[in-house]
């Protein structure tokens, strides 16, 4: 029985190595960005969203090095910049969090936090969130995942910062590499109650819920035919690989993407090395 406090994907998190560069590179690539936020001493990280509708990305930064961040950094040390953990969106993060228990997972948190916002009038207020994980080693294709109650929506999804020069709209799939893809897709149905289903390719999908975007487990060799002369180069054999975007107007993402895409079938193609280990696949929609 699917989970009722978790529905799908809210947003995919991106680690990278220097923040305001990995900013500078995704503003290059036609994205609207929000103004860098700062979280707590305690966590030592900062962000900058990508705002889409229902869901976003997220590009994360370590900006001191705390006990908390510590599997972030380990993340980069080990596998360099790149999906490092995926948000389910919680209606309610401590009955989320009750749920996953009964289940037999003991949930990091329910855990309280906020960071400053400036808003496009220039006034500063606040993004609220209640946040838990699964735990730390219960991470399906080397991919962490945790849920987020949003407290104060109107703060994240700002209209202003929802239109895109490359016309993203929405993600549609997150592609996660692994040798293994049928087991890892059990394993994440297992800990959100949720069946996985098998593609005629050898991939193995699993629905987040709702009309959120899907999770895909696949080979490189798979993902690699799936996307056709797009390079794969800093791609790990497992870990986050892909974040497949819903685009409104593929004729302005080739304009927006300019010599970063690649035409791959129905597809226009951001190879890894050129979206901070993370290979950006725009889909017509």
């Amino acid at each position: 029985m699917a989970l009722k406090n978790v529905i799908g994907i809210d947003h995919a998190v991106v680690m990278v190595q220097d923040l305001d560069k990995a900013a500078e590179n995704y503003r290059q690539l036609g994205f609207t960005l929000s103004p860098r936020g700062t979280h707590s001493a305690h966590m030592g990280t900062g962000n900058y969203t990508i705002m889409f509708d229902p869901d976003y990305m997220e590009l994360l930064g370590v900006l001191v090095a705390t006990e908390h961040n510590a599997p972030a950094r380990a993340f980069l040390e080990r596998q360099g910049e790149g999906i490092e953990r995926i948000a389910f969106t919680a209606i309610d993060s401590a009955a989320g969090a009750a749920e996953i228990r009964a289940r037999g997972f003991t949930p990091v948190g329910p855990t309280d936090f906020e960071r400053p916002v400036t808003l496009p009038d220039g006034t500063v207020s606040a993004a609220k969130f209640r946040t838990f994980m699964w735990p730390t080693a219960e991470a399906p294709g080397g991919v962490r995942i945790f849920a987020c109650q949003h407290k104060t929506r109107e703060t994240v999804w700002i209209p202003e910062l929802m239109r895109h020069a490359n016309a993203a709209r929405r993600i549609s799939q997150v592609l996660i590499a692994t040798p293994e893809p049928a087991a890892e897709a059990a394993h994440l149905a297992r800990l959100i109650d949720r069946e996985p289903k098998a593609e005629t390719d050898g991939a193995s999908t699993v629905t987040s819920g709702g009309d959120r975007a899907d999770f895909v487990y696949l080979t490189l060799e798979q993902l690699g035919k799936r996307y056709p002369g797009v390079p794969l180069t800093g791609l790990s054999g497992r870990g986050g690989a892909a974040l497949v975007l819903v685009s409104g107007d593929l004729a302005a993402t080739e304009k927006a993407l300019s010599a970063a895409g690649i035409r791959s079938g129905a597809a226009v193609v951001v190879p890894p090395a050129r979206a901070n280990g993370t290979l950006l696949a725009f889909i017509a929609g």
